[in-house]
């Protein structure tokens, strides 16, 4: 015998509508207040108390004898319902009403086996029986409800809704569930399930129709725009041109889709619909970091100059081992995505006895895209070392006191192929960047300046990621690089370097003072352990070196653990390291974003 079972969903809302009728024309002389006791396996008695009418209802003190025996009467029915949403179709259930102060109601089920997944027939109309077979094997391969499983209706719809988007996710949006049937023989426990999908045609990606542009002119959006006219529909590309419209100054909400006709298939509109930012924005905020001290900020920007979309940027940092400054303006994308403009900062730092002061004036063309940022660069330094006491500096000290400057042409490029931009847990991130300066031309003495910054993750198991990251600089020069600008040579030591050292106190050691080197090298491997969506902890081992020469090079290195917050703008990282050779344990806290 075969029959086919309604879905609880639609019988248990009569039961609660009749029950409902029946308490409002309720005697509220006699109560009827009960306790219940279900036996039952695990899993299903949690399903029967939160769902079961006997069971939320118990604590009714208008309910009347009427009305428990209805609730007793439609007991069983009730659990045939809920346990065929879990593959039982056959239960036996018995009740029993105890008498006493507080009646106790006794409920066994005992729900016998569960119906298992017999056969599944997949069918697939519509142009993508033809033009995408693959899409086909995909649905088919990946069908969630699979021969030898046990039926839940749960799982049954999920089944279905992960086969349909896979159509919808690419190609095919008007796909649509055409026909499904569940087939259940209770007597033999068994399920065969039958679905068919009806693809629609398939879709092609028009001209862009824009609105909620006021303030600024859409040529912004035109101008990043990802998609080519007439390419295949993806989600996916729809989601880049979202993507790449939020990474614009200009609008704080953006809402891609298209129309989903089938009878328009062809070169559908892309609609976008923006909020934009206001024109102004002021913000301010205040914090602390282990390398540079506790601080305040405030940050002024202006997004119409002109009344041409040029972005006026000015903020300002003041910690206790470093004061910043910068302005920038910036002219909206041009037809290739790349953003042009003009720069200018102030930065001092007082750290490891050296009181360094640099300002750069430059000009940038830049553009960022899903995965890569590009950057070239024209910035000239001017830059003042000194020791904070005054003191003359030792003669073998790679950079002489004083000023120094240099005009340097630059290009950086980012690679970015991870999981999520903010809670990365695989894949991998690198950076490089170069520069050059000649000697005459504004600049003091050439050199040749390299950068280059590498992170992977390697995710173990749901809830581990081991983290290894590495750093290498280099300023290359004939000879020393006693005229180079400070702030273009490197230290080591802090957050995102070696741990357990003071920020920047890995370098050329000379009475006490810390002066930059010509050499980078650090390296770092992190265990993290998570033990809920928010709170991890992790081990750690870093080491690392700057240097003016690889033979004399000390390396340092540092061990530790830490907590691991994941807050709504980056992982919060609070880790206590020992520096191996310093023989010292120190806190170090940060906030940890993908570069």
């Amino acid at each position: 015998m075969q029959c086919r079972r309604a879905p609880a969903s639609r019988l248990m809302p009569v039961i609660h509508r009749i029950f409902a009728a029946l308490l409002a024309l309720g005697s509220a002389t006699a109560s009827a207040a009960y306790r219940v006791e279900i036996e039952a396996p695990k899993e299903l008695r949690a399903l029967l108390s939160e769902h079961l009418d006997l069971a939320r209802y118990k604590d009714r003190d208008d309910l009347s004898e009427d009305q428990l025996k209805f609730l007793l009467d439609t007991v069983d029915e009730q659990v045939t319902q809920l346990l065929s949403t879990e593959g039982y179709f056959s239960p036996v259930t018995s009740v029993n009403l105890e008498p006493g102060e507080v009646k106790t109601v006794r409920l066994k089920v005992e729900p016998h086996q569960r119906s298992m997944v017999s056969a599944v027939a997949i069918d697939v109309i519509g142009s993508a029986a033809t033009d995408a077979p693959q899409t086909v094997n995909q649905i088919k391969r990946d069908w969630g409800l699979p021969v030898d499983q046990p039926f839940r209706q749960a799982t049954w719809a999920a089944a279905k809704d992960e086969g349909l988007q896979t159509l919808q996710k690419k190609r095919y949006p008007a796909a649509r569930l055409a026909r499904s049937e569940a087939r259940i023989d209770p007597e033999d426990n068994d399920a065969e399930l039958s679905v068919q999908y009806d693809s629609g045609p398939g879709f092609t990606l028009g001209a862009l129709h824009i609105t909620g542009t006021k303030r600024y002119p859409q040529s912004i959006i035109e101008n990043v725009n990802p998609l080519m006219l007439g390419e295949e529909y993806s989600v996916e590309r729809l989601l880049l041109l979202q993507r790449q419209i939020q990474n614009t100054p200009y609008f704080g909400n953006v809402v891609v889709s298209i129309d989903d006709d089938p009878a328009h298939a062809e070169q559908a509109p892309v609609n976008v619909r923006v909020t934009e930012f206001p024109t102004q924005r002021l913000r301010a905020g205040g914090g602390y970091a282990t390398d540079t001290g506790a601080q305040l900020q405030g940050r002024y920007s202006h997004y119409n100059v002109f009344g041409k979309a040029w972005v006026f940027d000015s903020q300002t940092k003041i910690e206790q081992r470093r004061q910043y400054g910068a302005f920038d303006l910036a002219m909206p994308p041009d037809q290739r995505s790349f953003v042009n403009s003009i720069n200018t900062s102030y930065d001092r730092t007082t750290l490891q006895g050296v009181d360094l002061r640099s300002s750069r004036t430059g000009l940038k063309r830049a553009r960022s895209l899903e995965n890569y940022d590009t950057a070239l660069t024209l910035d000239y330094y001017r830059d003042q070392l000194r020791q904070e006491n005054g003191a003359t500096l030792p003669p073998n000290t790679v950079i002489r006191p004083g000023e120094h400057r240099a005009l340097v042409p630059g290009f950086s490029w980012t690679r970015r192929a991870v999981d999520d931009s903010i809670f990365p847990r695989s894949g991998h991130l690198f950076s490089v960047q170069t520069g050059f300066a000649l000697q005459g031309l504004l600049t003091d003495q050439t050199f040749f300046r390299a950068n280059a910054r590498y992170k992977h993750f390697f995710p173990l198991a749901k809830r581990d990621v081991v983290i290894l990251r590495t750093e290498l600089g280099g300023v290359f020069t004939k000879g020393s690089s006693a005229s180079v600008p400070a702030s273009l040579l490197f230290r080591a030591g802090g957050n995102e370097s070696v741990r357990g050292y003071s920020y920047q106190s890995i370098g050329n050691t000379q009475n006490g003072t810390i002066y930059p080197t010509k050499y980078l090298l650090t390296a770092s491997a992190e265990y993290q352990h998570w033990l809920s969506q928010q709170w991890g902890g992790a081990v750690f081992y870093d080491a690392g070196t700057a240097t003016n020469n690889w033979v004399n090079k000390s390396v340092k290195t540092g061990i530790g653990a830490g907590v691991r917050y994941r807050s709504p703008v980056g992982t919060v990282n609070v880790d206590l390291a020992y520096g191996v050779q310093a023989k010292h344990i120190r806190p170090h806290i940060s906030l940890g974003i993908a570069f």
